[in-house]
Order: structure tokens, then C-alpha cells, then sequence
């Protein structure tokens, strides 16, 4: 975390400028131009309480990143685990701390809540994220292989 970056647990009031930060997220994942979609989804995960997430707000407010945890099982250890499953800072605001804050924030809140383990993914070519994720601590899973069935 920077001295400029507040990283905070996302709000109902958050829900428009976190839908813009959102829908920019989608896009940098080739995904469809769409504003109200990434709204609707936001405000169920928000109502619903079914994911938790962070947002980094500089000191004026504005909000700057986000994370999204989605609780899940682990049957190995019988106890919780978390899925990070979103991640994103604004271009302008890269390289200031955001990405650590949200990250170092989500695995905090994961041992608060007596997780097992917190997992995440990032496309192949996503080099600086993955430089970023192997600095605080997260290792490649070598181990294991993820199989995707689009329905």
C-alpha cells in the first residue's frame, strides 16, 4: 500500500464507479463492451454477499483497483479456501502499490477467516502480474492441471 492508495471493503455506493472499473477489467480481457452487465453482476455479488471485495480509493476517493474473493471448499484439509478471482488497477495508477495493497488486503481477510489457502489465475502472457503474484509469495502450481468446460 502506497501513502496516496486506501485499500477498504467495497460498498453498495461503490457499485457505479466499481462497475467502470469493471467493465475495463472485462476489456482488458477481450471481453464485450458492457457497462450495465458488469453492474448487475457487481450489485448480486454485493446484495447477495456471495464474493467479497476490496477496492483501493486514492485520498480523494476516487477508486483506483478491486479485488473479488469468491469463498470455496477444500475437502483435502476440510476447511475454507478463497479464489482471487479478480484483480484489476487502472493503467494510470499502476506501479503505485494498488496491486500489492488489494492482494496483501485479500490474504489478510483470508487468514481472518481461517482459510486453508487463497488461489489465482492470470493469462499466461499477463507477465507483470505474475512477477507481482511470485514477489508476495504465491507459487505456480506445477502440480496440478486445470481442465475448463464452457457451458
Amino acid at each position: 500500500m502506497t501513502l496516496n492508495t486506501t485499500i477498504r471493503q467495497a460498498q453498495l455506493e461503490d457499485l457505479d464507479n466499481l462497475a467502470e472499473l469493471f467493465n475495463a477489467y472485462r476489456l482488458f480481457y477481450q471481453q464485450a463492451d458492457d457497462f450495465n452487465l458488469g453492474r448487475k453482476f457487481l450489485a448480486e455479488r454485493l446484495s447477495r454477499r456471495d464474493s467479497t471485495l476490496f477496492v483501493a480509493t486514492t485520498l480523494a476517493g476516487k477508486l483506483v483497483g478491486f479485488a473479488q474473493l469468491y469463498p470455496i471448499f477444500s475437502s483435502l484439509s476440510a476447511k475454507k479456501a478463497w479464489i482471487l478471482n479478480d484483480l484489476y488497477v487502472l493503467p494510470e495508477s499502476r506501479q503505485a502499490g494498488a496491486a500489492t495493497g488489494l492482494i496483501q488486503k485479500s490474504i489478510a481477510f483470508c487468514r481472518e477467516h481461517q482459510a486453508s489457502w487463497i488461489s489465482l489465475q492470470t493469462a499466461q502472457d499477463n507477465f507483470q502480474a505474475q512477477k507481482l503474484y511470485e514477489k508476495i509469495g504465491f507459487v505456480r502450481d506445477e502440480h496440478y492441471l486445470t481442465y475448463v468446460l464452457e457451458l
